[in-house]
C-alpha cells in the first residue's frame, strides 16, 4: 500500500524506531533503574518500590535464580497477580540470562501442566495463593526449583504480616498446600543479597518472553517474543504516545496498571514501556473489585489508563467513578478486544478523554495499529500502523487486495515473534514467505491507512480481551463421561463482549446442565467456562462428518443459562 498511512500519522511521529539501540532488554531496564533511581517505580497496596530498589531486589534475585544452577536461556514461570514482587521477578529473570514464561495463576492444574511441560521451565515463581495448583502438577513437569511469594512479602514488617494473617485466616484465599522443597521469596532474597549477578552475555535475538497464545488454532503454545520484538514495542509505544504527551517535560507520568501483567497488553504498555520512561505503575491486584479500584485511582492522579472495553464499562457505569480527579488524564487506551462505542461515549462524557483504540496480538508484543494519541474523538477503526510496522490486507492466495477490499490483517515489523516455541509447523502456517505474520482477522483498509476488523476468520471466542479456542473448551467437555459430541461457539454478551456457549449431545440422558458446569470449573480457568450450555439431539455437519461451529453461530441467538 506505499505506507499511506504515514500522511495520516501526528507532527513529530517518526515513521521508524530502532531496536538496535539497545543491546538487550537487561540493556533497557538497567539503564533505566540508574536513571530514575530516586523515582518510585511501582506502588501496590500503598507500598512504593523505587527504581533504586527494583534494581538491587532484581539483582539478589537473580543472583539467587543463578546460584540454583539455572543455564543461560532456561524457562521460568512467573504465576502472580499484580503484585510488586512481580515487576522484581520478570528484571530478575531477564538480568540472570533466562526467559520469563507469564502464567495466569488462576490456570487449573490441566491448564498449568501443559503450559510448564510445553515450555520445558524448570523453575516457578508462584503467589502462595495458587501454590496448591503448582502441587498437583509438579510430579509431572521438569520443574525443579519452586519460590513461592505472599501478599505481604514486601509490604514492610507489621504490614505485611497484617495482610498475610487476614489474606490466610480471614479471607480464606490461600488453599492448603505442600511443596516441602520450596524457598520463599523474602528468604531468595535475603540469600541472594549475599550473592553476586555474574553478567550474562545476552543478545537482541535471544528469547526474553514466551506469551502463550491459541494463535490461530486452538492448541495453547508459546509466541516466543526476543529481546528486540519487546524493545521495538517499547519504542514504538513510546513514539506513539508523543503525540499526546509533552516529550519535554519532567513531570513523572502515572500509570494505572489494572490489567494483568502475565498479559502481553500490560507487560509491554505498562510495566516495560512504564520503565523506559521512568513511570509510576499502580498495580491493582484485583482489577474485578471495582469499588477497590476506584478507591485506589482516588489516591493518585493518573495520566495513562490502559483497558479493555470491559473494564472501561464497568469503571464508567459506578457511581463513585465520576467522582475521581481525571484532570491529569491525557491517554486511555483501548486493546485486547473491540471498544463499543456506547462505552467510550460514557467514559468521554465522565472523563473528558476519548478511548483511543489498538490493535495487536501476542504475536506482535502486543501492539501493530493504533489510532492517534492526540485523537479526541471515537473513530470505530483499530488505527493506523505504528511506526517500522507494516499492515497487508491479503486474500486467501495470500495476495495483497486493492485498497478498500476485505481480507485477512498480515502485519510486519520488528515486533513480530520469532516463531512458535518449537512449533515450526504451527509456525508455517502463519508466516508469510517475505516476513508477515497472518493474524487471522478479516479487516479493510481506507485511503488514510486506517484499518477496521470486519470478522474474525478463525473461530476465536473474545471473552473481556482473552482469547478463548473452542477446540481447547470442547476437549474439555468431551472428555466428560456423559458426554457424547459437543461443540463450542461464542455468543454476544454486553459485560465480556462474548461468552462461551456450548451445544452438548449427551450419552448419558440423566446428565445435567449443572453438572458439566461443575465440571467445567474443575478444568477451565473462568473465562474459559461456558455460560451457557444448550443439549441437542444431533449437531449440524458437513458430509464428512465435521462439526459446523457456523451453523450454530447463524442461528437465532437463543441462550439456555445454566
Amino acid at each position: 500500500m506505499d505506507k499511506i498511512w504515514l500522511k495520516s500519522y501526528p507532527p513529530g511521529v517518526p515513521s521508524d524506531i530502532n531496536p538496535d539501540q539497545y543491546r538487550s532488554l537487561v540493556h533497557l531496564l538497567e539503564e533505566a533503574f540508574q536513571k530514575y533511581a530516586d523515582r518510585n517505580a511501582y506502588v501496590c497496596m500503598d507500598k512504593f518500590l523505587t527504581y533504586a530498589e527494583l534494581e538491587l531486589y532484581s539483582r539478589q534475585l537473580g543472583a539467587f535464580l543463578q546460584s540454583r544452577g539455572l543455564k543461560k536461556g532456561a524457562r521460568v514461570a512467573l504465576m502472580m497477580p499484580n503484585v510488586l514482587q512481580y515487576p522484581v521477578a520478570i528484571a530478575a529473570v531477564l538480568r540472570a540470562g533466562y526467559t520469563v514464561v507469564n502464567v495466569n495463576p488462576l490456570y487449573t492444574a490441566r491448564e498449568l501442566e501443559h503450559q510448564l511441560n510445553d515450555s520445558g521451565s524448570v523453575a516457578i515463581i508462584v503467589l502462595e495463593n495458587f501454590a496448591h495448583t503448582v502441587e498437583q502438577v509438579l510430579s509431572k513437569t521438569a520443574v525443579k526449583h519452586i519460590i513461592v511469594a505472599t501478599m505481604g512479602d514486601m509490604l514492610g514488617g507489621l504490614k505485611g504480616t497484617i495482610v498475610n494473617f487476614v489474606v490466610r485466616n480471614v479471607k480464606k484465599m490461600v488453599p492448603a498446600y505442600s511443596l516441602p522443597n520450596a524457598m520463599r521469596f523474602n528468604s531468595a532474597l535475603s540469600l541472594g543479597s549475599r550473592m553476586k549477578l555474574t553478567p550474562v552475555d545476552v543478545t537482541i535475538n535471544d528469547a526474553a518472553f514466551l506469551q502463550y497464545t491459541g494463535g490461530t488454532t486452538g492448541v495453547s503454545k508459546g509466541a516466543t517474543l526476543s529481546h528486540r520484538n519487546v524493545i521495538a514495542n517499547v519504542l514504538q509505544t513510546e513514539a506513539w504516545s508523543g503525540a499526546a504527551l509533552d516529550p519535554n517535560s519532567k513531570e513523572q507520568l502515572t500509570v494505572v496498571c489494572a490489567l494483568p501483567l502475565y498479559h502481553i497488553f500490560a507487560l509491554t504498555a505498562c510495566a516495560l514501556w512504564g520503565t523506559r520512561v521512568g513511570a509510576l505503575n499502580i498495580l491493582i491486584p484485583n482489577p474485578r473489585d471495582i469499588p477497590g479500584l476506584i478507591k485506589e485511582l482516588d489516591k493518585y492522579t493518573f495520566n495513562l489508563l490502559p483497558a479493555v472495553n470491559t473494564l472501561y464499562n464497568a469503571l464508567a457505569n459506578h457511581p463513585d467513578f465520576a467522582k475521581l480527579d481525571f484532570s491529569g488524564l491525557k491517554i486511555a487506551n483501548g486493546g485486547g478486544m473491540a471498544v463499543q462505542q456506547a462505552v467510550n461515549d460514557k467514559w468521554q462524557r465522565i472523563t473528558g478523554v476519548s478511548i483511543i483504540e489498538g490493535y495487536g496480538l501476542s504475536e506482535t508484543s502486543p501492539v501493530a495499529t493504533c489510532n492517534r494519541a492526540d485523537s479526541t474523538q471515537f473513530t470505530g477503526s483499530i488505527g493506523l500502523p505504528i511506526p517500522s510496522t507494516e499492515i497487508a490486507i491479503l486474500d486467501d492466495d495470500g495476495q495483497e487486495v486493492p485498497l478498500g477490499q476485505t481480507g485477512e490483517i498480515a502485519i510486519r515489523g520488528p515486533q513480530v515473534m520469532s516463531g512458535y516455541w518449537n512449533r515450526p509447523d504451527e509456525t508455517a502456517k502463519v508466516m508469510t514467505a517475505d516476513g508477515y505474520f497472518k493474524s487471522g482477522d478479516v479487516g479493510i483498509m481506507d485511503e488514510r491507512g486506517f484499518v477496521k476488523i470486519v470478522d474474525r476468520k478463525k473461530d476465536m471466542i473474545l471473552v473481556s480481551g482473552f482469547n478463548v479456542y473452542p477446540n481447547e473448551v470442547e476437549g474439555v467437555i468431551a472428555a466428560h463421561p456423559g458426554v457424547l459430541e459437543c461443540a463450542c461457539i461464542g455468543v454476544p454478551d454486553e459485560h465480556s463482549g462474548e461468552a462461551v456457549k456450548v451445544f452438548v449431545v449427551r450419552k448419558d440422558p440423566n446428565l445435567t446442565v449443572a453438572d458439566l458446569m461443575a465440571y467445567s470449573k474443575e478444568q477451565l480457568t473462568g473465562y474459559k467456562r461456558p455460560k451457557y450450555i444448550e443439549f441437542r439431539e444431533e449437531l449440524p455437519k458437513t458430509n464428512v462428518g465435521k462439526i459446523l461451529r457456523r451453523a450454530l453461530r447463524d442461528e437465532p441467538k437463543v441462550a439456555v443459562a445454566a
